[in-house]
């Protein structure tokens, strides 16, 4: 059954719509869509039968929503802002009435710490190795938490060695797509299981790429485990796109660079919206907060919303 909700997530995803044409094609008064995708007014119930059937024929279907989207946010360097993007994307998809898991597979557990998650008594590893739920933290309504600290370090060998250990955080994520909307993955800066576990269970993957070459060399090797992720284990992963983040664009090297890297990976989509780097940024992340928490009028804040928005185009 369709609902304003899935109407609105709908056209979210499909920013190139004539929401007037649209309105025309159903008989309903105009403006009713703008109305609703501004938060500006409720469409009414009896509308959403003649919005159902008009966009069916630009690829609506009742069930297009019912399993959350999995995201992982990969790269096996450290440092280019892969936590900080989860944290903020996650954030903004949530803003934008998106339910949305979070699970940190990253044993540093900068993720959970963010949000005041410190050695959890239940985590994400221990769901993979044994016959247990994976524990879910709420933090709001809409966003939620797999949390993981040092202890998966600890127990990755264990994992590595255990039977169907590619599938397992895939398996785990099956007991609760529905109940989310974006299920986004932090994932560790290497190439191994949980790495591994994390994209055998996405849908898409989301790539940070920082324009320095300290930062741009190895990510073919990325790409590559992707390509056999892809070939041997999941089919349906495809890369969503890269972003750049932690730009300074009056730096000639940076400007340079980000060339060089469209060039090379021009068969990838590349996100509109450049994540630049800032002091406000750095600020958060020693405050603990998520960007719109901390500084909501901050440009950083604007081009993680931006992002978002991009991300939730199908």
């Amino acid at each position: 059954m369709i609902t304003q909700e899935k109407v609105v997530k709908f056209l979210r995803s499909k920013q190139a719509l004539n929401l007037t044409q649209i309105e025309k094609e159903a008989g309903i008064p105009s403006k009713t869509l703008h109305k609703a995708l501004a938060e500006q007014k409720d469409i009414p119930t009896k509308h959403l039968p003649a919005i159902d059937e008009a966009l069916r024929q630009y690829g609506y279907s009742e069930n297009m929503f019912d399993k959350a989207v999995v995201i992982s946010i990969v790269n096996h360097k450290g440092g280019v802002g892969k936590t900080t993007t989860t944290i903020n994307v996650g954030k903004a998809l949530s803003l934008l009435g998106n339910k949305v898991l979070m699970v940190d597979m990253d044993s540093q557990g900068n993720l959970s710490q963010c949000f005041g998650v410190h050695e959890p008594q239940n985590q994400v590893i221990d769901s993979l190795l044994g016959n247990t739920e994976l524990p879910i933290i709420p933090l709001t309504d809409s966003m939620f938490l797999a949390p993981s600290d040092i202890r998966m370090a600890y127990k990755e060998s264990e994992l590595a060695n255990a039977i169907g250990a590619d599938r397992r955080l895939s398996l785990k994520l099956d007991e609760v797509k529905e109940m989310f909307d974006y299920i986004l993955i932090d994932c560790p800066p290497s190439l191994g299981i949980c790495t591994t576990c994390s994209l055998v269970a996405s849908n898409y993957c989301v790539v940070p790429i920082q324009p320095e070459a300290s930062a741009y060399h190895g990510v073919e090797s990325l790409f590559n485990r992707i390509a056999e992720v892809r070939a041997y284990i999941n089919p349906t992963l495809t890369v969503k796109g890269i972003v750049f983040t932690m730009v300074h664009k009056n730096q000639s090297v940076h400007k340079s660079m980000m060339t060089h890297i469209e060039e090379k990976f021009k068969s990838f989509n590349i996100y509109n919206t450049i994540i630049e780097g800032s002091t406000v940024i750095k600020q958060s992340q020693v405050a603990k907060e998520d960007l719109f928490t901390y500084a909501p009028k901050s440009s950083s804040w604007q081009q993680y919303h931006n992002l978002a928005t991009e991300i939730m185009v199908l």
